[in-house]
């Protein structure tokens, strides 16, 4: 009686150190897994955050502390930090993907080398062809033009005077030949002075 209780004890000494070699497998076997797959998302994905052929720091961190062991931890602190370790190899893929982004988009927006880019509203850039072509005309010593174009009121003026400061301050300080505050202020000193005299008037 005493050797089969001897043998059961052992049958289930047995069993218990099989359970848990088997879970221990189970563990190292997930880990890897998770490693692996976070290659291959490298490997699929890398030309879409890779900075001169080299991972961003944050990511190869991340990619460091995924592959580093758990230690001697109970089983389910081993998954918690696998997945931790997985939330914050995701967050660093993707920042290093939005920042590889952002940087191509700036650059391909940006303006050639000595060139300018100013942003302008369909209405401020027909003012501007307006006042430009009338400009030229006016500037021509053989033009003889006798048609009147004027605002149509005090609003338009200022649109176009807003429309002609945006190209000013456009141009780069080195070579402003005037100061565009001072010819902004001489814009809006007639129309000031225009239509303030035409509300007198009314009055």
């Amino acid at each position: 009686m005493e050797i089969l209780t001897v043998i059961a004890l052992l049958l289930l000494l047995l069993v218990i150190s099989s359970g848990r070699l088997m879970r221990s497998y189970f563990v190292r076997g997930r880990h890897r897994g998770m490693q692996e797959a976070a290659a291959e998302i490298i490997r699929g994905v890398n030309a879409h955050f890779e900075v001169a052929g080299q991972l961003p720091a944050e990511v190869s961190k991340a990619l460091e502390k995924l592959k580093s062991p758990a230690g001697h931890v109970s089983h389910r602190r081993q998954r918690d930090q696998g997945h931790a370790h997985l939330w914050v190899f995701g967050d660093a893929l993707g920042s290093a993907c939005w920042s590889k982004g952002n940087r191509s988009g700036k650059l391909s927006m940006a303006p050639r080398e000595g060139k300018i880019r100013v942003e302008l509203s369909p209405d401020e850039l027909q003012q501007l062809t307006w006042l430009a072509h009338l400009g030229f005309q006016y500037m021509m010593p053989n033009y003889r033009g006798f048609e009147s174009h004027r605002f149509s009121g005090e609003e338009d003026a200022r649109d176009a005077a807003k429309a002609v400061e945006r190209l000013e301050v456009s141009v780069p300080v080195t070579q402003r030949p005037v100061d565009p505050i001072a010819l902004s202020n001489g814009r809006l000193a007639l129309i000031d002075s225009w239509w303030s005299e035409r509300k007198l008037a009314v009055v």
